[in-house]
């Protein structure tokens, strides 16, 4: 994959405010989203997530294991849908608030894939996939038949090195994921605990170019339930998957991306802790210090024993706070550049 040197064409966060149940459209994404991630700053609400793989108006919780919903007037959910250069919320009650409602803040982060769909024949399950080579990003859809070792096509073209899955048809099984420096033995749920040894999960089988292998868990592969998975590879300038271990102090942990992160989402493996997602919209200044937590519904809270620094070129752990820093505490990362360390906008510092 070539770099990127605009990353803000293919990830980018924007907030906005609800301006009490009277629709609006969203825009100044700087492109037509494929998967949008909502979270209401200031109240507790659900994380809200949508793509056009599966259509814009169907929402998952990754912070529930509810199956998915359509957003529809009168059920608590907007209706929602893509524009080209963002999304819009319809809604005409009191009753449909929770992505519009009065003044409350929100953030949305928001990826482009393809704007089309394809189907992919690749594996043994065939999958319909919107996959954009040059960001290494690719939304797959596929249904499951129960077989363990059935492998489905995700369209990337290179290994995906972190994967977030989700049970549609579901109302009891977590999102879940597949991280590089965890491997396919293990995956770790969208929930406080730590990563699970759970070869029901991945077949104990790492994705390759083409396809990702499943087992029989509920979570991936119940034989006639739809799935939905978020497939995300390293591109240089752009992204970054890895792994780091904690010190537990004040001068804590380096993290080298290779570029300004944008936004970034941190798990402690090795015990139970939240996974933490800062970005460069609500943190406008180091230290990053007001977290949202991807697998609970409460607000955004600035907290000074929850932070680090964004560097050019990557992260600074600034206490030994047990999300970001604990001592010998093993920790997984996605993060999504700003500004790249080369190209038509070099990083700088904050």
């Amino acid at each position: 994959m070539a770099q990127i040197n605009k990353p803000d064409t293919y990830f980018n966060t924007k907030l906005y405010t609800g301006n009490n149940n009277v629709s609006q459209t969203i825009s100044g994404v700087g492109f037509q989203p494929d998967m949008t991630w909502i979270k209401c700053r200031s109240d507790i609400e659900n994380h809200h997530l949508a793509d056009a793989v599966r259509g814009a108006n169907k929402f998952l919780f990754t912070n529930a294991t509810n199956s998915e919903r359509t957003g529809s007037e009168n059920d608590g959910h907007n209706v929602m849908a893509f524009t080209s250069d963002g999304f819009s919320l319809t809604n005409t009650s009191a009753l449909d608030d929770e992505l519009n409602f009065g003044s409350r803040t929100y953030c949305s982060w928001n990826w482009l894939a393809s704007n089309t769909t394809a189907s992919n024949t690749q594996g043994d399950i065939a999958s319909t996939v919107s996959a954009n080579t040059t960001s290494g990003f690719s939304i797959v859809s596929y249904t499951g038949n129960g077989t363990a070792g059935a492998t489905v096509g995700h369209g990337l073209g290179v290994t995906p090195k972190f994967m977030i899955i989700k049970n549609r048809d579901s109302g009891s099984e977590n999102f879940c994921s597949y991280h590089v420096s965890l491997g396919a033995t293990k995956t770790q749920k969208f929930t406080t605990s730590a990563a699970q040894t759970l070869s029901s999960m991945w077949n104990n089988t790492e994705p390759t170019s083409s396809v990702f292998t499943i087992g029989t868990d509920g979570a991936v592969n119940v034989s006639g339930n739809k799935q939905i998975v978020y497939c995300f590879a390293d591109v240089k300038g752009f992204s970054k998957f890895g792994s780091y271990t904690g010190n537990g102090n004040a001068d804590g942990t380096f993290v080298y991306t290779g570029f300004k992160p944008a936004w970034v989402m941190i798990k402690r493996t090795d015990s139970a802790n939240q996974w933490g997602i800062m970005d460069n919209k609500r943190n406008t200044f180091n230290p990053m210090n007001a977290p949202l937590f991807a697998e609970a519904s409460q607000a955004e809270s600035s907290n000074a024993f929850n932070n680090f620094d964004i560097l050019s070129n990557g992260m600074k752990m600034k206490t030994g706070d047990l999300w970001t820093n604990a001592s010998g505490g093993t920790y997984i990362y996605m993060a999504f550049a700003e500004e790249p360390l080369v190209g038509d906008n070099p990083a700088t510092a904050r």
